[in-house]
Protein backbone atom coordinates (compact mmCIF):
# COMPACT_ATOMS: atom_id res chain seq x y z
CA UNK A 1 0.00 0.00 0.00
CA UNK A 2 1.01 3.69 -0.78
CA UNK A 3 1.31 6.27 1.26
CA UNK A 4 -1.31 9.44 1.08
CA UNK A 5 0.73 12.67 1.49
CA UNK A 6 -2.39 14.54 2.10
CA UNK A 7 -3.41 12.57 4.97
CA UNK A 8 -0.31 10.39 5.68
CA UNK A 9 -3.09 7.32 6.00
CA UNK A 10 -2.98 4.60 3.67
CA UNK A 11 -4.53 5.32 0.37
CA UNK A 12 -4.64 2.76 -2.98
CA UNK A 13 -2.22 1.29 -5.07
CA UNK A 14 -0.68 3.36 -7.41
CA UNK A 15 -1.88 2.20 -10.92
CA UNK A 16 1.06 2.29 -13.20
CA UNK A 17 -1.13 0.65 -16.35
CA UNK A 18 -2.07 3.40 -17.55
CA UNK A 19 -5.95 3.37 -16.15
CA UNK A 20 -5.55 6.90 -14.47
CA UNK A 21 -4.49 8.30 -17.85
CA UNK A 22 -7.13 6.87 -19.87
CA UNK A 23 -9.73 8.03 -16.90
CA UNK A 24 -8.77 11.31 -17.19
CA UNK A 25 -8.84 11.09 -20.93
CA UNK A 26 -12.07 10.15 -20.64
CA UNK A 27 -13.12 12.86 -18.40
CA UNK A 28 -11.91 15.68 -20.07
CA UNK A 29 -13.66 14.54 -23.59
CA UNK A 30 -16.59 13.56 -21.89
CA UNK A 31 -16.92 17.21 -19.93
CA UNK A 32 -16.21 18.52 -23.78
CA UNK A 33 -19.69 17.68 -24.50
CA UNK A 34 -21.31 20.54 -22.50
CA UNK A 35 -19.43 23.25 -24.45
CA UNK A 36 -20.02 21.05 -27.60
CA UNK A 37 -23.31 21.49 -27.07
CA UNK A 38 -23.20 24.70 -26.59
CA UNK A 39 -21.47 25.96 -30.01
CA UNK A 40 -23.01 22.94 -32.05
CA UNK A 41 -26.75 25.28 -31.72
CA UNK A 42 -24.82 28.41 -31.78
CA UNK A 43 -23.71 27.37 -35.31
CA UNK A 44 -26.88 25.76 -36.36
CA UNK A 45 -29.49 28.37 -34.89
CA UNK A 46 -30.18 29.98 -38.07
CA UNK A 47 -31.27 26.89 -40.17
CA UNK A 48 -32.91 25.55 -36.96
CA UNK A 49 -35.05 28.88 -36.57
CA UNK A 50 -36.06 28.31 -39.90
CA UNK A 51 -36.87 24.60 -39.85
CA UNK A 52 -38.11 23.93 -36.78
CA UNK A 53 -38.95 27.25 -35.42
CA UNK A 54 -40.58 29.55 -37.98
CA UNK A 55 -42.17 32.44 -37.62
CA UNK A 56 -42.60 36.10 -39.20
CA UNK A 57 -39.84 37.40 -37.15
CA UNK A 58 -36.57 35.94 -37.70
CA UNK A 59 -35.21 37.03 -34.16
CA UNK A 60 -38.45 35.27 -32.70
CA UNK A 61 -37.19 32.35 -34.76
CA UNK A 62 -33.80 32.50 -32.62
CA UNK A 63 -35.22 33.19 -29.81
CA UNK A 64 -37.15 30.02 -29.77
CA UNK A 65 -34.13 28.46 -30.87
CA UNK A 66 -31.94 29.94 -27.55
CA UNK A 67 -34.94 29.19 -25.39
CA UNK A 68 -34.57 24.94 -26.47
CA UNK A 69 -30.86 25.58 -24.99
CA UNK A 70 -32.34 27.38 -21.77
CA UNK A 71 -34.59 24.27 -21.50
CA UNK A 72 -31.99 22.47 -21.40
CA UNK A 73 -29.59 24.05 -19.13
CA UNK A 74 -32.63 23.87 -16.70
CA UNK A 75 -32.99 20.28 -16.42
CA UNK A 76 -28.77 19.49 -15.44
CA UNK A 77 -29.44 19.74 -11.81
CA UNK A 78 -32.19 17.06 -12.26
CA UNK A 79 -30.14 15.08 -14.23
CA UNK A 80 -26.80 15.49 -12.11
CA UNK A 81 -29.57 14.39 -9.09
CA UNK A 82 -30.52 11.13 -10.87
CA UNK A 83 -27.47 10.03 -12.32
CA UNK A 84 -25.03 11.27 -9.56
CA UNK A 85 -27.17 9.09 -7.11
CA UNK A 86 -26.52 6.19 -9.44
CA UNK A 87 -23.02 6.46 -10.03
CA UNK A 88 -22.82 6.65 -6.21
CA UNK A 89 -24.60 3.38 -5.80
CA UNK A 90 -23.91 1.13 -9.21
CA UNK A 91 -20.12 3.01 -10.02
CA UNK A 92 -18.74 5.93 -11.64
CA UNK A 93 -17.54 3.62 -14.72
CA UNK A 94 -21.15 2.07 -15.69
CA UNK A 95 -22.93 5.18 -15.77
CA UNK A 96 -20.38 7.64 -17.40
CA UNK A 97 -20.70 5.11 -20.52
CA UNK A 98 -24.73 5.32 -20.39
CA UNK A 99 -24.82 8.73 -20.20
CA UNK A 100 -21.90 9.41 -22.75
CA UNK A 101 -24.23 7.04 -24.69
CA UNK A 102 -27.36 8.90 -23.96
CA UNK A 103 -26.08 12.23 -25.10
CA UNK A 104 -24.80 10.69 -28.34
CA UNK A 105 -27.88 9.53 -29.18
CA UNK A 106 -30.04 12.67 -28.23
CA UNK A 107 -27.90 15.09 -30.01
CA UNK A 108 -27.97 12.81 -33.27
CA UNK A 109 -31.87 12.67 -32.96
CA UNK A 110 -32.22 16.28 -33.20
CA UNK A 111 -30.74 16.15 -36.57
CA UNK A 112 -34.09 13.85 -37.47
CA UNK A 113 -36.43 15.59 -36.54
CA UNK A 114 -39.10 16.46 -39.55
CA UNK A 115 -39.27 20.32 -40.28
CA UNK A 116 -42.33 22.56 -39.06
CA UNK A 117 -43.70 22.59 -42.96
CA UNK A 118 -43.79 19.05 -42.74
CA UNK A 119 -45.54 18.19 -39.86
CA UNK A 120 -46.32 21.10 -37.81
CA UNK A 121 -46.18 22.49 -34.34
CA UNK A 122 -45.39 18.18 -33.63
CA UNK A 123 -42.09 19.40 -35.18
CA UNK A 124 -41.07 22.24 -31.81
CA UNK A 125 -42.18 20.05 -29.42
CA UNK A 126 -40.20 16.88 -30.23
CA UNK A 127 -37.39 19.05 -30.93
CA UNK A 128 -37.71 20.66 -27.34
CA UNK A 129 -38.12 16.87 -25.37
CA UNK A 130 -35.22 15.83 -27.18
CA UNK A 131 -33.22 18.77 -25.73
CA UNK A 132 -35.05 17.96 -22.42
CA UNK A 133 -33.37 14.57 -22.54
CA UNK A 134 -30.10 15.94 -23.72
CA UNK A 135 -30.26 18.02 -20.60
CA UNK A 136 -30.62 15.34 -18.27
CA UNK A 137 -27.85 13.01 -19.86
CA UNK A 138 -25.36 15.96 -19.89
CA UNK A 139 -25.83 16.85 -16.01
CA UNK A 140 -25.85 13.05 -15.49
CA UNK A 141 -22.15 13.47 -17.37
CA UNK A 142 -21.00 16.56 -14.75
CA UNK A 143 -21.97 13.65 -12.51
CA UNK A 144 -19.46 11.03 -13.49
CA UNK A 145 -16.58 12.76 -15.65
CA UNK A 146 -14.74 14.78 -12.95
CA UNK A 147 -15.45 12.39 -10.13
CA UNK A 148 -14.04 9.51 -11.63
CA UNK A 149 -10.82 11.64 -12.92
CA UNK A 150 -9.81 12.97 -9.72
CA UNK A 151 -10.92 9.56 -7.87
CA UNK A 152 -8.50 7.57 -10.07
CA UNK A 153 -5.34 9.88 -10.41
CA UNK A 154 -2.77 10.02 -7.58
CA UNK A 155 -3.39 12.07 -4.72
CA UNK A 156 -0.72 14.96 -5.91
CA UNK A 157 -2.58 14.98 -9.54
CA UNK A 158 -6.25 15.97 -8.71
CA UNK A 159 -5.37 19.85 -8.13
CA UNK A 160 -4.55 20.08 -11.76
CA UNK A 161 -7.17 17.17 -13.25
CA UNK A 162 -10.05 19.77 -11.78
CA UNK A 163 -8.32 22.59 -13.65
CA UNK A 164 -7.81 20.09 -16.95
CA UNK A 165 -11.00 18.80 -17.18
CA UNK A 166 -12.82 22.56 -16.74
CA UNK A 167 -10.97 24.37 -18.75
CA UNK A 168 -9.08 21.58 -21.06
CA UNK A 169 -13.04 20.23 -21.38
CA UNK A 170 -14.55 23.14 -22.65
CA UNK A 171 -11.46 24.31 -24.97
CA UNK A 172 -11.67 20.40 -26.56
CA UNK A 173 -15.20 21.08 -27.03
CA UNK A 174 -15.74 24.41 -28.48
CA UNK A 175 -12.58 23.58 -31.03
CA UNK A 176 -14.76 20.05 -31.56
CA UNK A 177 -17.70 22.08 -32.57
CA UNK A 178 -15.66 24.39 -35.01
CA UNK A 179 -13.97 22.03 -36.77
CA UNK A 180 -17.16 19.60 -37.54
CA UNK A 181 -18.70 23.66 -38.65
CA UNK A 182 -16.21 23.80 -40.48
CA UNK A 183 -15.76 20.46 -42.34
CA UNK A 184 -19.93 20.32 -42.97
CA UNK A 185 -19.93 23.59 -44.31
CA UNK A 186 -17.21 22.25 -46.84
CA UNK A 187 -19.62 19.27 -48.06
CA UNK A 188 -22.68 21.75 -47.66
CA UNK A 189 -21.78 25.20 -48.74
CA UNK A 190 -24.22 28.09 -48.65
CA UNK A 191 -28.04 27.29 -49.23
CA UNK A 192 -27.11 23.30 -48.54
CA UNK A 193 -25.99 23.61 -44.59
CA UNK A 194 -29.32 25.95 -44.24
CA UNK A 195 -31.12 22.87 -46.54
CA UNK A 196 -29.41 19.44 -44.65
CA UNK A 197 -26.14 20.72 -43.43
CA UNK A 198 -27.58 21.84 -40.34
CA UNK A 199 -28.64 18.03 -39.39
CA UNK A 200 -25.46 16.13 -40.20
CA UNK A 201 -23.88 18.86 -37.47
CA UNK A 202 -26.26 17.28 -35.03
CA UNK A 203 -25.49 13.89 -36.22
CA UNK A 204 -21.36 14.88 -35.15
CA UNK A 205 -23.17 15.05 -31.88
CA UNK A 206 -22.54 10.84 -31.97
CA UNK A 207 -18.65 11.26 -31.39
CA UNK A 208 -20.00 10.89 -27.25
CA UNK A 209 -21.17 8.04 -28.02
CA UNK A 210 -17.46 6.90 -29.81
CA UNK A 211 -16.68 8.55 -26.36
CA UNK A 212 -18.76 5.78 -24.02
CA UNK A 213 -17.34 2.99 -26.32
CA UNK A 214 -14.00 3.88 -25.08
CA UNK A 215 -14.75 3.91 -21.47
CA UNK A 216 -16.44 0.97 -21.72
CA UNK A 217 -13.17 -0.77 -23.33
CA UNK A 218 -10.29 1.18 -21.47
CA UNK A 219 -11.66 3.02 -18.50
CA UNK A 220 -11.76 1.42 -14.73
CA UNK A 221 -13.44 1.96 -12.46
CA UNK A 222 -12.76 4.44 -9.39
CA UNK A 223 -10.53 3.04 -6.99
CA UNK A 224 -11.90 4.52 -4.07
CA UNK A 225 -15.13 3.80 -5.18
CA UNK A 226 -14.17 -0.18 -4.78
CA UNK A 227 -12.96 0.69 -1.54
CA UNK A 228 -15.69 1.79 -0.24
CA UNK A 229 -17.62 -1.46 -1.95
CA UNK A 230 -15.11 -3.32 -0.40
CA UNK A 231 -15.91 -1.93 3.03
CA UNK A 232 -19.50 -2.92 2.32
CA UNK A 233 -18.48 -5.89 2.10
CA UNK A 234 -16.79 -6.46 5.15
CA UNK A 235 -19.37 -4.09 7.16
CA UNK A 236 -22.00 -3.44 5.48
CA UNK A 237 -24.45 -1.65 8.55
CA UNK A 238 -21.48 1.27 8.98
CA UNK A 239 -20.79 1.54 4.94
CA UNK A 240 -23.03 0.09 2.90
CA UNK A 241 -23.86 3.05 0.02
CA UNK A 242 -27.17 1.69 -0.45
CA UNK A 243 -28.43 3.15 2.84
CA UNK A 244 -27.29 6.56 1.77
CA UNK A 245 -30.10 8.71 0.18
CA UNK A 246 -30.49 11.63 -2.08
CA UNK A 247 -32.26 13.57 0.63
CA UNK A 248 -29.26 13.00 2.68
CA UNK A 249 -28.10 15.91 0.87
CA UNK A 250 -30.46 18.23 2.51
CA UNK A 251 -29.91 17.04 5.96
CA UNK A 252 -28.01 18.22 8.90
CA UNK A 253 -24.52 19.51 8.22
CA UNK A 254 -24.90 18.93 4.42
CA UNK A 255 -28.21 21.07 4.21
CA UNK A 256 -25.60 23.72 5.00
CA UNK A 257 -22.86 22.19 3.22
CA UNK A 258 -24.90 22.07 0.22
CA UNK A 259 -26.34 25.84 0.03
CA UNK A 260 -22.74 26.77 0.58
CA UNK A 261 -21.15 24.71 -2.38
CA UNK A 262 -23.87 26.26 -4.84
CA UNK A 263 -22.92 29.68 -3.67
CA UNK A 264 -19.55 29.26 -4.46
CA UNK A 265 -20.36 27.33 -7.85
CA UNK A 266 -22.40 30.39 -8.60
CA UNK A 267 -20.12 32.74 -7.83
CA UNK A 268 -17.58 30.94 -9.88
CA UNK A 269 -19.78 30.54 -12.74
CA UNK A 270 -21.08 34.02 -12.99
CA UNK A 271 -17.52 35.55 -13.12
CA UNK A 272 -17.22 32.51 -16.29
CA UNK A 273 -20.75 33.86 -18.22
CA UNK A 274 -20.01 37.69 -17.41
CA UNK A 275 -16.29 37.75 -19.33
CA UNK A 276 -15.74 34.37 -21.35
CA UNK A 277 -19.50 33.85 -22.26
CA UNK A 278 -20.41 37.77 -22.70
CA UNK A 279 -17.06 38.41 -24.82
CA UNK A 280 -18.84 37.36 -28.16
CA UNK A 281 -21.50 39.96 -27.89
CA UNK A 282 -18.83 42.82 -25.89
CA UNK A 283 -16.59 42.26 -29.08
CA UNK A 284 -19.47 42.27 -31.80
CA UNK A 285 -22.68 44.35 -30.44
CA UNK A 286 -21.27 46.33 -28.11
CA UNK A 287 -17.35 47.58 -29.31
CA UNK A 288 -18.87 46.60 -33.40
CA UNK A 289 -14.72 44.56 -34.10
CA UNK A 290 -14.93 43.57 -37.26
CA UNK A 291 -16.13 39.46 -37.39
CA UNK A 292 -12.58 38.13 -38.56
CA UNK A 293 -10.19 40.36 -36.18
CA UNK A 294 -12.88 39.23 -33.62
CA UNK A 295 -12.67 35.88 -34.80
CA UNK A 296 -8.68 35.47 -34.32
CA UNK A 297 -9.46 37.38 -30.66
CA UNK A 298 -11.61 34.80 -29.58
CA UNK A 299 -9.62 31.52 -30.39
CA UNK A 300 -6.88 32.84 -29.11
CA UNK A 301 -8.56 33.56 -25.88
CA UNK A 302 -9.99 29.92 -25.98
CA UNK A 303 -6.39 28.92 -25.94
CA UNK A 304 -5.52 31.19 -22.69
CA UNK A 305 -8.62 29.24 -20.81
CA UNK A 306 -7.37 26.32 -20.79
CA UNK A 307 -3.67 27.26 -19.54
CA UNK A 308 -5.39 29.74 -17.15
CA UNK A 309 -7.97 26.93 -15.81
CA UNK A 310 -4.88 23.94 -15.58
CA UNK A 311 -2.83 26.63 -13.80
CA UNK A 312 -5.10 27.52 -11.00
CA UNK A 313 -6.23 23.75 -10.87
CA UNK A 314 -2.51 22.93 -9.72
CA UNK A 315 -1.91 25.89 -7.67
CA UNK A 316 -4.64 24.81 -5.65
CA UNK A 317 -3.11 21.61 -4.88
CA UNK A 318 0.21 23.22 -3.58
CA UNK A 319 -1.29 26.18 -1.52
CA UNK A 320 -5.11 24.86 -0.78
CA UNK A 321 -8.19 25.08 -2.56
CA UNK A 322 -9.30 27.99 -0.04
CA UNK A 323 -6.47 29.83 -0.19
CA UNK A 324 -6.48 29.68 -4.35
CA UNK A 325 -9.95 30.74 -4.43
CA UNK A 326 -9.46 33.66 -1.90
CA UNK A 327 -6.55 35.05 -3.89
CA UNK A 328 -8.00 34.60 -7.10
CA UNK A 329 -10.99 36.21 -6.08
CA UNK A 330 -10.07 38.86 -4.41
CA UNK A 331 -7.33 39.59 -7.36
CA UNK A 332 -10.88 39.28 -10.01
CA UNK A 333 -12.62 41.73 -7.73
CA UNK A 334 -10.29 44.86 -8.92
CA UNK A 335 -9.13 43.10 -12.44
CA UNK A 336 -11.95 41.65 -13.87
CA UNK A 337 -14.59 45.36 -13.78
CA UNK A 338 -11.17 47.20 -14.88
CA UNK A 339 -10.42 45.22 -17.88
CA UNK A 340 -14.14 45.11 -18.72
CA UNK A 341 -14.26 48.66 -18.19
CA UNK A 342 -11.62 49.35 -20.98
CA UNK A 343 -12.60 46.69 -23.10
CA UNK A 344 -16.22 48.30 -23.60
CA UNK A 345 -14.68 51.98 -24.33
CA UNK A 346 -11.58 50.54 -26.80
CA UNK A 347 -11.69 51.21 -30.63
CA UNK A 348 -12.72 48.53 -32.25
CA UNK A 349 -9.99 48.65 -35.03
CA UNK A 350 -7.15 48.73 -31.82
CA UNK A 351 -6.83 44.88 -32.02
CA UNK A 352 -3.87 44.34 -30.26
CA UNK A 353 -5.28 46.46 -27.20
CA UNK A 354 -8.71 44.05 -27.07
CA UNK A 355 -6.74 41.12 -27.47
CA UNK A 356 -4.55 42.14 -24.64
CA UNK A 357 -7.54 42.75 -22.45
CA UNK A 358 -9.50 40.11 -23.77
CA UNK A 359 -6.60 37.68 -22.64
CA UNK A 360 -6.46 38.89 -19.34
CA UNK A 361 -9.75 39.23 -18.61
CA UNK A 362 -10.80 35.57 -19.38
CA UNK A 363 -7.50 34.52 -17.95
CA UNK A 364 -8.26 35.49 -14.24
CA UNK A 365 -12.02 35.03 -14.89
CA UNK A 366 -11.51 31.09 -15.98
CA UNK A 367 -9.25 30.44 -12.83
CA UNK A 368 -11.70 30.87 -10.54
CA UNK A 369 -13.70 28.08 -11.02
CA UNK A 370 -10.90 25.72 -11.61
CA UNK A 371 -10.42 24.64 -8.03
CA UNK A 372 -14.18 24.41 -7.63
CA UNK A 373 -15.07 20.75 -8.90
CA UNK A 374 -11.89 19.09 -6.78
CA UNK A 375 -13.30 21.33 -4.01
CA UNK A 376 -17.38 20.01 -4.21
CA UNK A 377 -15.89 16.75 -4.81
CA UNK A 378 -13.56 17.18 -1.25
CA UNK A 379 -16.27 17.97 0.60
CA UNK A 380 -18.56 15.13 0.45
CA UNK A 381 -18.13 11.51 0.88
CA UNK A 382 -17.87 8.83 -1.84
CA UNK A 383 -21.09 7.37 -0.94
CA UNK A 384 -22.62 10.74 -1.82
CA UNK A 385 -19.87 12.38 -4.10
CA UNK A 386 -21.26 12.16 -7.42
CA UNK A 387 -24.90 13.68 -6.77
CA UNK A 388 -23.38 16.08 -4.23
CA UNK A 389 -20.76 17.32 -6.47
CA UNK A 390 -22.86 17.10 -9.54
CA UNK A 391 -26.15 19.23 -8.15
CA UNK A 392 -23.71 21.65 -6.67
CA UNK A 393 -22.13 22.28 -9.62
CA UNK A 394 -24.61 22.08 -12.45
CA UNK A 395 -27.31 24.72 -10.24
CA UNK A 396 -24.92 27.11 -9.00
CA UNK A 397 -23.77 27.69 -13.22
CA UNK A 398 -27.35 27.45 -13.95
CA UNK A 399 -27.72 30.29 -11.72
CA UNK A 400 -24.54 32.14 -12.76
CA UNK A 401 -25.79 31.44 -16.12
CA UNK A 402 -28.92 33.93 -15.99
CA UNK A 403 -27.11 36.86 -15.13
CA UNK A 404 -25.83 37.68 -18.87
CA UNK A 405 -29.62 38.10 -19.82
CA UNK A 406 -30.06 40.47 -16.62
CA UNK A 407 -27.55 42.53 -18.29
CA UNK A 408 -28.77 42.76 -21.48
CA UNK A 409 -32.78 43.87 -19.39
CA UNK A 410 -31.11 46.41 -17.41
CA UNK A 411 -28.79 47.98 -19.87
CA UNK A 412 -31.55 50.69 -21.81
CA UNK A 413 -28.86 50.86 -24.42
CA UNK A 414 -25.81 48.62 -25.94
CA UNK A 415 -23.36 51.64 -24.26
CA UNK A 416 -24.31 50.59 -21.10
CA UNK A 417 -23.72 47.14 -20.90
CA UNK A 418 -20.02 47.78 -19.89
CA UNK A 419 -21.23 49.88 -16.49
CA UNK A 420 -23.71 46.77 -16.33
CA UNK A 421 -21.41 44.09 -16.72
CA UNK A 422 -19.15 46.05 -14.13
CA UNK A 423 -21.80 46.03 -11.22
CA UNK A 424 -23.00 41.93 -11.98
CA UNK A 425 -19.73 41.02 -11.81
CA UNK A 426 -18.73 43.04 -8.73
CA UNK A 427 -21.70 41.08 -7.55
CA UNK A 428 -20.69 37.91 -8.77
CA UNK A 429 -17.15 38.16 -6.46
CA UNK A 430 -18.76 39.13 -3.52
CA UNK A 431 -20.70 36.38 -3.18
CA UNK A 432 -17.92 34.14 -4.17
CA UNK A 433 -15.49 35.48 -1.99
CA UNK A 434 -18.31 34.94 0.91
CA UNK A 435 -19.02 31.29 0.21
CA UNK A 436 -15.39 30.15 0.09
CA UNK A 437 -14.56 32.19 3.40
CA UNK A 438 -17.36 30.68 5.22
CA UNK A 439 -15.81 27.25 3.78
CA UNK A 440 -13.37 24.56 4.62
CA UNK A 441 -9.67 23.84 3.79
CA UNK A 442 -10.43 20.56 1.72
CA UNK A 443 -7.42 19.62 0.25
CA UNK A 444 -6.27 15.97 1.09
CA UNK A 445 -10.32 14.79 2.14
CA UNK A 446 -11.52 13.33 -0.46
CA UNK A 447 -10.09 9.78 0.30
CA UNK A 448 -12.21 7.46 2.47
CA UNK A 449 -14.97 8.38 3.80
CA UNK A 450 -17.36 5.79 5.24
CA UNK A 451 -20.80 5.97 6.02
CA UNK A 452 -20.85 6.11 9.93
CA UNK A 453 -19.49 9.58 9.92
CA UNK A 454 -21.76 10.78 6.79
CA UNK A 455 -24.83 9.54 8.99
CA UNK A 456 -23.23 11.61 11.96
CA UNK A 457 -23.47 14.48 9.39
CA UNK A 458 -27.05 14.11 8.57
CA UNK A 459 -27.37 13.81 12.44
CA UNK A 460 -28.70 10.29 12.77
CA UNK A 461 -27.79 8.42 15.52
CA UNK A 462 -24.95 6.30 15.18
CA UNK A 463 -24.52 4.94 18.68
CA UNK A 464 -25.64 1.20 17.88
CA UNK A 465 -23.31 1.03 14.65
CA UNK A 466 -20.48 -1.19 14.57
CA UNK A 467 -17.24 1.00 16.17
CA UNK A 468 -14.63 1.12 12.95
CA UNK A 469 -10.88 0.90 14.11
CA UNK A 470 -8.99 4.43 14.71
CA UNK A 471 -6.18 3.55 12.01
CA UNK A 472 -9.22 2.67 9.54
CA UNK A 473 -11.61 4.83 7.02
CA UNK A 474 -12.95 7.07 10.09
CA UNK A 475 -9.39 8.04 10.77
CA UNK A 476 -9.11 9.86 7.87
CA UNK A 477 -12.38 12.12 7.82
CA UNK A 478 -11.53 13.34 11.66
CA UNK A 479 -9.66 16.89 10.27
CA UNK A 480 -12.82 17.53 7.63
CA UNK A 481 -15.35 16.99 10.48
CA UNK A 482 -13.72 19.18 12.53
CA UNK A 483 -13.16 21.68 10.58
CA UNK A 484 -16.77 21.50 9.39
CA UNK A 485 -17.67 22.17 13.10
CA UNK A 486 -15.77 25.77 13.40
Amino acid sequence: MSRSPDTGKSGPQEDTSGAPLAAAFASVAGWSFDLFDLFLLLYVAGPVGKQIFPTHSTTLSLAAVFASFAVSIVMRPAGAAFFGELADRKGRRAIMVTVLAGVGLATAAMGLVPTYAAIGVASPVIFLVLRVVEGLFIGGVTATTHTLGTESVAPRWRGLMSGLIGGGGAGLGGGLASVAFIVVNHFFPGPAFDDNGWRVMFFTGLLSTVLSLFVLIKVKESPLWEEQQEAAKQNPEAVDPKRVRFSDLMAGRYRKILLINIAVAAGAGAQYYLTSGFLPTLLGSVIKMPAGSRGEVLLIASAVVVISATAAGELSERIGRRKTMILIGGANLVLLPVFTWILGKTNPSDTGTILLYSCLLVFFANAAYAPVMIFLNERYPTVLRSRGTAVSWNTGFMLGGLLPTFVNLFSPTLADVPGRLVLFIIGSVIVFLIAVGVSPETRGHIDRKPLVSHLAATGADTSRLPLIREDGPAAAIASTEQQDQR
